[in-house]
């Protein structure tokens, strides 16, 4: 499997960016960030039925959805803040039952990073 992240990219703080990871098949799937110098972390994760968690940092600012047709999950960040610059990695796994989310790092498949830039 492998997962196509994009859409990072340099943003000012109260703006809007939109990260999308494609991946086709039947997954649940996640999003994780690492800032320099800090453990990588949860950030959000969907269910295949489409329930969703956040990490206390994001919850009300980001979103995450997805779209089984295109088989891709979007990170809506808005509006983000300067404290959520990283590398933000998108995760994939069939064994999550539909309904369910994984919000630690055991997800079976990884993709390459995004780097999200923002500024004050």
């Amino acid at each position: 499997v492998q997962l196509q992240a994009s859409g990072g990219g340099l943003v000012q703080a109260g703006g809007s960016l939109r990260l999308s990871c494609a991946a086709s098949g039947r997954y649940a799937t996640g999003w994780f960030r690492q800032a320099p110098g800090k453990e990588r972390e949860f950030v959000a994760a969907i269910s295949w039925s489409g329930s969703t968690y956040y990490a206390d940092s994001v919850k009300g600012r980001f979103t995450i959805s997805r779209d089984n047709a295109k088989n891709t999950v979007y990170l809506q960040m808005s509006p983000p803040k300067p404290e959520d610059t990283a590398v933000y990695y998108c995760a994939a796994d069939r064994r999550v039952p539909g309904n369910m989310v994984l919000t630690t790092d055991a997800y079976e498949y990884w993709g390459q990073g995004t780097l999200v830039t923002v500024s004050s």
